[in-house]
């Protein structure tokens, strides 16, 4: 009689880890950001392909599977001449340029993505990204243990607002102060005509909201420059931020304020929520109300909402401090963009330039 094998008799065998390069955006993409970091899973399929899409990109997208689960995607494009082999990472650069890897992903998963990544390209660019991003920096990492060179380029430091700290402050958040000079602004703004304080959802915003953003960026000092980062008027970043909210995922994590007055928009606020997190992504207002500051009232209003759905923190990226400051907002994380280079003549190349690539960032404060 044959003696029944126990599961203890049963070898283990390791898991087995393969990187795995398509032609075009992989839809294994969301699978992987399903299971990211809650901050990190607006970076889905959708995100990438309005991307390549605004953008006129061509990409391949490279999967990392632990035992046949996914558990990181790096979509990636060439840019600059072709023999060069250079790529980056597309999307857009707000919140920030960067790819989903699960929670937990280890080590073993991001060494076997760089020695895949180094039979496709040359160098690749991931950001501008914050310090200290989990995908970004296990990547860094990683490309480090296998000689690659990585360059890093200083572009601004990010502002974020805790308002769950700033409400157990001496005096509260917003302080009655505040509170009492809005008042007096509101007031005076209605002098102008009705005011209409609304809160757009992604779907509203496919149904003309993003029209009406689009009007206040044509008002503002934004509309007379044609070299700015409008986000709404006719160009790339309008077709991006259009094509990505006909994902029904991404258009529940977007949300407009908008401000009118008789009808017409005066002012907006843009975001892109994540669990507890906003993005604060753009603003802007029409100038003719710009005494009354319209903007400040309708971001107070904003982030009110916020709280009362969940929310305790508000990433502000980039851009001037001086009001973030005025709201409460904190310096955080430095934002970079990061060139990731292969060993051999590519390493080497990039070192000799690195400091034209870091020069053509800003100056860190």
């Amino acid at each position: 009689m044959t003696k029944p094998m126990l599961l203890a008799d049963f070898q283990r065998l390791p898991p087995v880890m393969r990187a795995t390069a398509f032609d075009g955006l992989s839809a294994l993409i969301d699978r992987v950001a399903e299971a990211a970091p809650v901050s990190h899973r607006f970076l889905c399929y959708q995100w990438f392909a309005a991307a390549t899409a605004a953008y006129g990109l061509r990409a391949r997208t490279l999967i990392v599977e632990n035992d046949g689960d996914p558990v990181i995607a790096l979509p990636f494009a060439s840019f600059g001449p072709g023999p060069a082999r250079l790529a980056m990472v597309p999307g857009s650069y707000r919140p920030f340029r960067g790819f989903p890897a699960v929670e937990g992903a280890d080590d073993a998963a991001f060494d076997v993505l760089v020695d895949r990544l180094g039979q496709e390209v040359n160098g690749l660019r991931v950001g501008p990204n914050y310090d200290g991003d989990p995908a970004t920096s296990a990547l860094i990492a990683a490309v480090k243990r296998r000689g690659w060179a990585v360059i890093d380029r200083f572009i601004a430091d990010s502002y974020a607002l805790d308002m769950v700290a700033a409400q157990a402050e001496e005096g509260g958040w917003p302080r009655a102060s505040t509170l009492k000079k809005n008042r007096f602004h509101e007031k005076h703004l209605a002098e102008h005509g009705t005011l209409d304080w609304r809160f757009l959802s992604g779907a509203d915003l496919l149904a003309g909201g993003f029209d009406q953003l689009a009007a206040v960026e044509q008002k503002s000092w934004i509309g007379d420059h044609a070299d700015t980062d409008a986000k709404f008027t006719k160009g790339k970043h309008a077709a991006f931020w259009r094509q990505a909210a006909t994902d029904p995922v991404i258009a529940k994590m977007l949300s407009a304020a908008l401000l009118t007055v008789d009808g017409e928009p005066a002012t907006f606020s843009f975001d892109l929520n994540l669990g507890t997190l906003k993005y604060a992504i753009a603003n802007s207002y029409d100038p003719a109300f710009a005494k009354h500051s319209p903007g400040k009232l309708l971001y107070y209003r904003n982030l009110a909402r916020a709280l009362y759905d969940g929310m305790t923190t508000v990433d502000w990226g980039a851009g001037d401090s001086g009001y973030k400051g005025t709201i409460g907002a904190t310096k955080g994380p430095a934002i970079r963009d990061w060139l990731l280079l292969r060993p051999g003549v590519p390493a080497v190349l990039g070192k000799t330039l690195s400091g034209l690539w870091r020069r053509s960032g800003r100056a860190s404060s």
